[in-house]
């Protein structure tokens, strides 16, 4: 297998410290976090101002890997974890959108972010509604009515 490597970029800084502590989803809840993006980054947040929601893609340190099952909640049975949000997978990367709250120097805040204090981040996207929402997208591990 070829080896591949990612640089974080920056840090989290959550209230969340133990992998219980975040929410299930952080877009169902109110609190604001903060990315502080690395010195040799910040030149690559011209600009991150112009958009409300940003794509956080960050590196899920603290989860367990190597797993091809989760159960979801609410549900009964084991699924697929590639037919799931679990954060136990082969290559545990989140993907948050997130409302910017502001920029200051280096440190985005941020609403919406479910991860744990201290969790690197690998990149930052600005959110596209164009693009990136799709309205009549349907999955998930929801079954359908």
């Amino acid at each position: 297998m070829e080896r591949m490597e990612c640089i974080p970029i920056g840090i989290v800084r959550s209230p969340y410290t133990e992998p219980g502590d975040a929410p299930r989803q952080g877009r169902l809840v109110d609190v604001v976090a903060e990315i502080h993006v690395h010195d040799a980054y910040v030149p690559g947040l011209e600009g991150v101002e112009r958009s409300s929601h940003l794509i956080i893609l960050y590196w899920l340190d603290r989860a367990e890997r190597g797993q091809l099952y989760a159960r979801p909640p609410g549900e009964s049975r084991e699924r697929g974890v590639f037919s799931t949000r679990s954060p136990a997978r082969p290559n545990p990367i989140g993907l948050g959108i997130v409302d910017l709250v502001r920029r200051e120097g280096n440190v985005l805040l941020v609403r919406g972010l479910d991860a744990l204090d201290g969790t690197p981040v690998l990149d930052i996207k600005p959110y596209s509604p164009e693009i990136d929402c799709v309205p009549e997208a349907t999955g998930g591990w929801r079954i359908k009515k």
